[in-house]
């Protein structure tokens, strides 16, 4: 029993969630994740059932946009374009619960358990990179033509949302080990990313809809049933983002062309990719660096920040250095070094 005042706010948003979905009195809750948002994992015995109750941080998203993200999800199902969580409604038949906590809106939403593990960060392969490209291009394809609900709104990933004026994430330049050598070192990596981008343009087989995480680490793989998760952060950005988000934290690893090679021979027996989309890959991935380290600066709460913040900067200057001198085109090692 959840006792108000002993706990975060998450968790009594997750305790008075929990008691809208028909649940016995014998279920349990435990949170197994606190990142963008909080996740619990949610076990009835009582009636054998369960679910990933995910409640959403405070301000990240309202009730329209989130109900955007699931009318996403329900296309994808509906047309069979991959297999992604699906929401349990409550017992009055919302997808939403929202509820008010010391003054402040709140909203939780109820998903299915999936089946399947996370590719193994410390024994990824090329071939997981090749399904993680199919997977992606699937969904952008299905991005391109489907016709979005009346009152469909996500947010924008463009400059201005990214490292622009009101970056989403807040400003890198104020990220743990960021100080003035460092800043010496990446604005000129960030004016040629702007710069790349602005040529590269928004058209619409450029820019739409995307997950916009796309990340091993949201692939559950049950043998050949590759479930997509997490689609939270979902929103109006380059097609191509999702291969910088495919490699988030690991960008630095010297495979980094090996994987980019998998990726691509994946996404290419889906939908075709032109040799300008390929020579930008390596700005999309410096863009999603840059918003990374902006975003452990701004969640110190999280896992990835406890544990990679202190040595982020420096491998973010590391790529810089290695962006510019290809004039953008690439992020590997010239040197060798190891």
């Amino acid at each position: 029993m959840f006792v108000e005042g002993a706990g975060s706010a998450e968790d009594l948003v997750a305790d008075r969630a929990i008691k809208e979905y028909a649940f016995s009195r014998d279920a349990q809750w435990r949170m197994i994740n606190l990142s963008e948002n909080a996740t619990y994992l949610v076990e009835d015995p009582g009636t054998g059932t369960g679910g990933i109750l995910r409640v959403h941080r405070e301000g990240y998203h309202d009730a329209q946009a989130i109900e955007s993200e699931l009318d996403w999800l329900d296309a994808l199902h509906e047309e069979n374009i991959v297999d992604a969580s699906k929401v349990i409604r409550t017992a009055d038949g919302r997808r939403i619960v929202t509820t008010e906590v010391s003054g402040r809106t709140r909203h939780a939403v109820l998903f299915e358990t999936m089946g399947g593990l996370e590719p193994d960060e410390a024994g990824i392969c090329a071939n997981d990179f090749h399904t993680l490209g199919a997977v992606t291009a699937r969904l952008h394809s299905h991005s391109k033509r489907w016709r979005k609900p009346a009152g469909f709104a996500r947010f924008s990933w463009d400059w201005t949302n990214t490292l622009g004026e009101a970056p989403r994430w807040g400003r890198w330049q104020d990220a743990v080990g960021i100080g003035t050598n460092e800043i010496a070192t990446l604005e000129p990596a960030v004016e040629l990313i702007h710069r790349r981008l602005e040529r590269y343009g928004q058209g619409p087989d450029r820019f739409g809809l995307v997950h916009a995480d796309l990340r091993l680490a949201n692939l559950l793989v049950d043998a050949d049933q590759v479930n997509v998760i997490d689609f939270d952060d979902c929103g109006f950005g380059w097609f191509l983002y999702d291969f910088g988000t495919a490699v988030s934290f690991i960008e630095h690893d010297s495979a980094l062309p090996r994987w980019q090679e998998a990726w691509l021979s994946g996404y290419r027996t889906v939908a075709e990719l032109s040799d300008e989309d390929e020579d930008m890959l390596a700005t999309f991935v410096m863009l999603r660096r840059m918003l990374l380290v902006a975003w452990m600066g701004s969640h110190s709460h999280s896992q990835e920040s406890r544990t990679k913040s202190s040595s982020y900067a420096a491998g973010t200057c590391e790529l810089a250095t290695r962006y510019l001198d290809s004039d953008g085109s690439s992020l590997e090692r010239t040197d060798f070094a190891r």
